[in-house]
């Protein structure tokens, strides 16, 4: 599979400019890394970007993630390899990823949820992580990113 052109952020080089200055924020953010590496995985799942599945995939290995729960991150329901807190920052990714899906797509519950389990510097690095990633989907799958690519 071919792209259909390159990133946009490789054609208009300024684009790249506040990308890193966001990552740096969210890592800061106090959020365990394995938590955002596990959202990152699961918005992009949801989307069907290959391109952020399979980078998502070996970030999260880097950050110590092991096979078993990377493998049910899409059934994180159905299983008990995760915690509370993540299980709460799983919802909300998903919650806030399919906003169309119902008319309070993050409901109170939802919210209070995460707000449990989280202070709001690091609920602010969650939504800033599921919104980067939406963010990033949307622009692989439009040019159809292929799986394994770099991105330069």
């Amino acid at each position: 599979m071919a792209a259909r052109m390159k990133n946009p952020a490789m054609v208009l080089p300024d684009a790249m400019q506040g990308i890193p200055l966001l990552y740096k924020a969210m890592h800061r953010g106090g959020l365990p890394q394995t938590t955002l590496e596990l959202v990152h995985l699961r918005v992009s799942q949801i989307n069907g970007c290959s391109a952020c599945v399979h980078s998502g995939v070996a970030s999260a290995k880097k950050a110590g993630e092991t096979d078993e729960r990377l493998h049910a991150v899409a059934a994180w329901r159905e299983t008990d390899f995760f915690t509370d807190a993540e299980r709460a920052a799983l919802e909300l990714a998903e919650a806030s990823t399919l906003l169309t899906d119902r008319s309070n797509p993050v409901s109170d519950e939802v919210w209070d949820a995460a707000a449990d389990h989280y202070d709001e510097a690091q609920l602010s690095a969650l939504i800033l992580m599921i919104a980067t990633t939406n963010f990033f989907n949307r622009i692989n799958i439009t040019i159809k990113e292929p799986a394994g690519a770099t991105w330069g």
